[in-house]
């Protein structure tokens, strides 16, 4: 049986959000039964903690923290974090966008489950966290160039590995590319058929 959430009750969370935590609070919408709270990176830290100790809140569980990459906007990122207040059966989705060059004031005081979700993003998008214990690579190498999550990485990545079988260790290596990549000549996979598709036909040089 599906559950939907309670719009009225998540609307009126959401003035109280604005009512109590003005400052912090840029914008709080509901779209597609969820709550999404923008708010200042200056403010981040205040506002996750009204959201834990608030006795309407009670967003007592960090579930997730995520980033999203605009390359084209002066705010290149933007940093979400994803709260459940099991105490009011509630979700809610607060985001700040943040250039490239600001640090993010961390939440492993606040919510301890944050230092690995923190350390994958400085890891992906190459986010920093202050205040962080252990800011470092989570899910590539160390040595790793470059964030993968990041929009103008390439899909083919920088470097290949493999094991070398003469020298006994993981080498790494330039991409080196086995066959011709992307280079694609607008022909129908269907070379030779009597009918070609719209489009599909050879562009002219």
């Amino acid at each position: 049986m599906a559950v939907y959430p309670d719009i009225d009750a998540l609307e009126q969370l959401a003035e109280h959000l604005v009512s109590r935590c003005g400052d912090e609070v840029l914008e709080a919408q509901v779209a597609f039964g969820e709550l999404t709270v923008t708010t200042t990176l200056s403010g981040v830290i205040d506002l996750i903690e009204f959201l834990r100790s608030d006795s309407s809140c009670r967003f007592s569980t960090l579930v997730d923290i995520t980033a999203v990459d605009y390359p084209e906007r002066p705010q290149r990122f933007d940093v979400v974090w994803h709260l459940l207040s099991m105490y009011q059966n509630h979700r809610i989705r607060v985001k700040a966008a943040i250039r490239e060059d600001e640090i993010v004031p961390s939440l492993v005081r606040i919510h301890p489950c944050a230092n690995w979700f923190e350390r994958e993003i400085f890891d992906m998008f190459g986010i920093l966290f202050a205040g962080h214990p252990d800011l470092r690579r989570i899910l590539t190498d160390y040595g790793f160039s470059g964030h993968p999550l990041r929009k103008d990485f390439p899909t083919t990545g920088y470097v290949e590995v493999r094991y070398d079988e003469s020298e006994k260790r993981v080498v790494y290596e330039p991409v080196r590319l086995t066959q011709e990549y992307r280079q694609f000549d607008f022909l129908s996979p269907w070379e030779g058929a009597k009918y070609v598709l719209p489009g599909d036909e050879k562009t002219k040089g």
